[in-house]
């Protein structure tokens, strides 16, 4: 019975590092990081970002996997709440610019002005796609 447990905690601890590795991978590919380093005028401090990546990602999955009580109340799950849109946001923009999507997607419905409005409604749709979702449970 304790062999058994202790394979199952190596193949927990191994899938965990392989997904976590993936992810990261990702992130790098995709250069999320980079880029808002470059937008900002921080790229000094571009280890300083990775690694608080590291440690959100880090804190989350112990947040997930034990469930503590955080006693944050409502004004910490908003801080929350808008962290966590600002990164699903940088990550779904890097991803669709590095696919390139925006330019074809233009070029293609003969867009010449306006797409910045056009991600700009793309955002808000997410936005209120979520809070519909969140509280209707859709």
């Amino acid at each position: 019975m304790l062999i058994k447990i202790i394979v199952l905690i190596i193949i927990g601890i191994a899938s965990g590092v392989v997904v976590a590795g993936g992810l990261f991978a990702f992130i790098t590919t995709i250069g999320v990081i980079n880029r808002l380093a470059t937008h900002t005028d921080s790229a000094d401090k571009i280890h300083l970002y990775e690694d608080l990546v590291v440690l959100g990602a880090t804190l989350g999955n112990i947040v997930i996997l034990f469930q503590p009580s955080l006693p944050f109340g409502i004004v910490g799950l908003i801080i929350f709440g808008i962290f966590s849109g600002c990164y699903v946001g940088c990550m779904a923009v890097a991803l669709a610019e590095v696919t390139k999507v925006f330019p074809v997607f233009t070029k293609r419905i003969k867009l010449r002005t306006g797409t910045s409005y056009l991600l700009l409604c793309m955002a808000i749709g997410k936005a209120l796609g979520s809070l519909y979702q969140m509280y209707f449970k859709a």
